[in-house]
């Protein structure tokens, strides 16, 4: 019986010893002599992660297992609603150019050590993202980061999700900005010459108009919250849906909505453009040997006034660049629980967001929550793709000035910024946020308002002015 005991022990020894080798065999790290990108995509593709955040996975045997396949099945489908990582894995082979949402997605993932899921690398031994693979890929993504955007920053800070505004170097317009500035607040761009873009984007209320819906010709009303103009130029696309890929493109659009602008067809406005001798002899000095009053150049004069609509200088600017004067304890606190719970995965950059598509409501459906009808725009970039899995994904939203800019969603349904984040914390993130989480992440929040001009950004709306007006309107 000792002698069976004993060989039991050596069997077991011999086991965990011979697992042992093999965990290590199968989980080496990528030789140093490759380059440091491709150290990290042999890291990616022997974790399988292509198993679940593609649109077209490579199955496992036990995927048609009853029981293990409806669990293979749940994460694969868990993990390609919230992240698709082709479209970086392609990137990564080549050592292209990364999305910095890419990169604040993938860093926060390695930073908590989430993937892969144990139940996914207790089958496949060579996933395990040991420490030594957690260095190589954090310290390629610092790399990415500060290459990325070479702003100079403090060592201890160079690597933070969010970066700063850069100011203009010349807050001198350009005389095709100079034009842009004038058609931006033209009202002749509408059909009665009643509305202009600054109606909707009022640079003396933080951008926006503060309306759930904005009111264009008639005081008809949009479907969709109006996200402010400043600082658009950092979006990779402008609209909720993305139907736009440059300024330009989003500048020709409200003129001929027939909610908002209402016009017949450019060629109308340019004619009462030229009807005004001095408005057109300014723009042939200035667009005559580019075609003079075009669409194109119309639209290419809004493009270059908008993309001065910059806000620097926030107090949290300044702490990134190294001043901890420059925002308090709790402020810093509120940072540090943004990047714990997510947000900085999506609000990056400068602009904090407008850099990828997201899900509205990834871990809690928030359409059957809001117990409204659904709209056409509730639909998000669906609209434009008529892809399934982009049926409620909306262009993530700026959040420079945000304390300035409510109401807030595509749908203008929370009013307060306070209501907004613990919204955040429960569709997006998964989490209930406590009291003090949610005001400390406001605080951090109002920390993003900038200056333009030398002037700090804020808005002269009030709710009850803003809330007396529609009520007027809904009761006509």
């Amino acid at each position: 019986m000792k002698r069976l005991v004993k060989l039991f022990a050596v069997a077991l020894l011999v086991a965990a010893v011979a697992a042992v080798v093999v965990y290590r065999a199968v989980n080496r790290v990528p030789s140093a002599d490759l380059p440091q990108y491709e150290q990290v995509y042999r890291i990616f593709e022997d974790g399988g992660c292509l198993s679940c955040h593609s649109a077209d996975p490579k199955l496992p045997f036990y995927a048609g297992l009853p029981v293990a396949g409806k669990i293979v099945m749940k994460d694969i489908d868990s993990g390609y609603r919230a992240y698709d990582m082709t479209a970086f894995m392609e990137a990564l082979k080549v050592d292209g150019s990364f999305s910095p949402v890419d990169l604040a997605k993938i860093e926060k993932v390695v930073l908590d050590d989430r993937m892969p899921m144990p139940k996914y690398y207790l089958v496949h031994w060579g996933s395990s993202l040991t420490k030594a693979k957690r260095e190589i890929v954090l310290d390629w993504i610092r790399s990415e980061r500060i290459a990325m955007y070479n702003d100079g920053l403090p060592e201890d800070r160079v690597s933070e999700p969010v970066r700063p505004i850069i100011a203009l170097q010349d807050e001198t317009l350009s005389a095709e900005a100079e034009l842009g500035k004038a058609l931006f607040h033209d009202t002749r761009l509408s059909v009665d010459n009643t509305v202009s873009c600054a109606t909707c984007h009022d640079l003396s209320t933080a951008g926006v108009d503060n309306h759930q819906y904005s009111h264009g010709v008639d005081d008809q009303l949009g479907g969709v919250n109006a996200p402010t103009v400043y600082n658009a130029v950092y979006n990779f696309v402008q609209f909720w849906d993305g139907r736009a890929v440059t300024l330009a493109d989003q500048a020709a659009g409200p003129p001929l909505n027939p909610v908002e602008m209402a016009s017949e067809s450019f060629d109308q406005i340019i004619a009462k453009l030229k009807a005004d001798k001095e408005f057109a002899k300014k723009f042939e000095k200035v667009y005559g040997s580019r075609g003079g009053l075009t669409q194109e150049n119309i639209t290419d004069a809004i493009e270059a006034f908008e993309r001065t609509l910059v806000t620097p200088d926030s107090r949290f600017d300044k702490w990134l660049r190294g001043d901890d004067s420059a925002i308090t304890a709790e402020e810093l606190e509120g940072y540090e629980n943004f990047k714990k719970y997510d947000c900085a995965t999506c609000h990056v950059g400068p602009n904090l967001g407008g850099q990828s598509y997201e899900l509205m409501g990834l871990r809690k459906h928030y359409f059957a929550d809001r117990g409204l009808e659904l709209t056409v725009e509730d639909n998000g970039r669906y609209k434009e793709t008529k892809i399934e899995r982009d049926r409620h994904r909306f262009k993530v939203p700026g959040l420079r000035n945000v304390e300035h800019t409510w109401p807030y969603y595509h749908d203008g349904t929370r009013e307060h910024l306070e209501d907004a984040v613990r919204d955040m914390g429960t569709y997006q993130s998964g989490v209930e946020l406590t009291d003090a989480e949610v005001n400390s992440i406001t605080s951090f929040l109002n920390t993003l308002t900038g200056e333009y001009l030398g002037e700090r950004v804020t808005t002269s709306n009030s709710r009850e002015h803003i809330h007396a007006h529609d009520d007027d309107h809904h009761h006509e």
